[in-house]
């Protein structure tokens, strides 16, 4: 599903110019145009998920899908060994501002450890 007033729908269609890394028939994945790391990069679902609460067990295969792309494009760009960091937000108090599923992958520096 794609919503035209989605900015990472109209990504994800080539209707906003990206830097697109990888992509396959269910995800994109582009950098941050504002990155906060050596590496930032966001990882998408092509079909419009407005958030984490939106992905129902019929989009598992999905969510492992797009995991597995993350684990490859670290490795691609060199953060695997020394580490790196996956983030979604999810609401707008859990810091959300684009209200499309995304995944940051963030690495490349040591990253201030938060949580965990």
């Amino acid at each position: 599903m794609y919503h035209e007033d989605c900015i990472f729908c109209q990504i994800a269609q080539r209707k906003i110019p990206s830097e697109i890394i990888y992509e396959d028939d269910k995800l994109v994945a582009f950098k941050d145009i504002r990155p906060l790391a050596p590496v930032h990069l966001l990882v998408i679902p092509k079909s419009h998920l407005g958030s984490l609460n939106d992905v129902t067990p019929e989009h598992e295969s999905l969510i492992g899908h797009l995991l597995g792309v993350i684990r490859r494009l670290a490795q691609e760009f060199g953060v695997a060994e020394t580490g790196y960091r996956v983030v979604t937000n999810t609401g707008a108090d859990g810091g959300q501002v684009v209200g499309h599923l995304h995944f940051h992958l963030l690495g490349g520096q040591a990253l201030e450890a938060r949580i965990g």
